[in-house]
This record gives C-alpha cells, sequence and structure tokens, in this order.
C-alpha cells in the first residue's frame, strides 16, 4: 500500500498512522516520522508562519515515485507519505512519513531516506514570516550530505 498526499489544510498525524499501521498485518516494525512548523529560526528569531509553494504538475508525482523508489529499495509491505503545502503556524505538521515493513531496519531506512529526499530535493518553495518580513529557506549544506548518504542525484 502506497498512500501519498498533499494536504491544505491541517491534520493530525495519529488519525492517519492508526489506519496505515492497520493496513499491514504482519509487520515487524512501523517507522514514523512527524515534522512540525519550527517556532524559532537558527539564531533565535520567531517565526510567525511557514508558507509552501509547490508546482502541482511536479510535486505530487514526483513524491509518488520517491515513495514507489523507498517501497522497493528497502522492501516495505507500504508507505504513507503527507506534506502539507500552503500557510501553516508553528507547532503544526507540515510532514509525516510512515513505512511499514516486515523488519524495522527497513522501515527506518525508509522513512530516513524519503526524509533526506523531501528536504533537500524536494519539489517545494519555501519561506517563512519573521517580525522583520518573509524570508526564502534553502536546503543547508547538512542537508545536500545527508542525501548524498543515499547516492542518488539531488534533482528528480
Amino acid at each position: 500500500m502506497r498512500d501519498v498526499r498533499l494536504l491544505t489544510a491541517p491534520f493530525i498525524p495519529g488519525t492517519l498512522i492508526g489506519p496505515f499501521t492497520n493496513a499491514h498485518p504482519g509487520l515487524g516494525g512501523v517507522c514514523t516520522f512527524v515534522g512540525e512548523v519550527r517556532g524559532k529560526v537558527r539564531g533565535g528569531a520567531d517565526v510567525r508562519a511557514l508558507e509552501l509553494s509547490y508546482y502541482e504538475p511536479l510535486t505530487l508525482p514526483s513524491m509518488e515515485q520517491l515513495a514507489d523508489e523507498a517501497i522497493t529499495r528497502f522492501d516495505l509491505m507500504g508507505m504513507l507519505m503527507v506534506h502539507r503545502v500552503g500557510k501553516m503556524h508553528p507547532g503544526e505538521p507540515i510532514v509525516c512519513v510512515s513505512a511499514a515493513a516486515k523488519h524495522r531496519r527497513g522501515a527506518i531506512d525508509a522513512v530516513d531516506f524519503a526524509m533526506d529526499h523531501l528536504k533537500s530535493a524536494a519539489w517545494f518553495w519555501k519561506r517563512e514570516q519573521r517580525d522583520d518580513g518573509w524570508h526564502w529557506i534553502e536546503p543547508r549544506a547538512d542537508d545536500y550530505v545527508n542525501l548524498a548518504r543515499w547516492n542518488t542525484p539531488t534533482q528528480r
């Protein structure tokens, strides 16, 4: 089972993870990562909002391709990948990635793999609203180092 979605409204991760887990009887492990909008940036400035823009004809198909690659590469039983777009506020979930596998290592590695790609080679444009206005957010050097561990191109 592959469930990949872009959402424009807030979501509660547990309402997605429970049904996903239940859909995979006999699994050996489920690993889930939930990312939330930070309330502060490095250096301490407050974040009022985060806005993600995307290119509809590319973003969802590319996320589906990433999920398919993870399912094959890590021998998964299933993968859930949900990402918010639009304007969000600190504390709101922005991403939920969950992998079900017969063995824990596959699930853990699949989620790490997916998040490294979503963070560094994603099909989103991010900007933060701070007290002094809007600031575009680019991946950091560490994000590209993490992506390189998987020996895959940074462009999809």
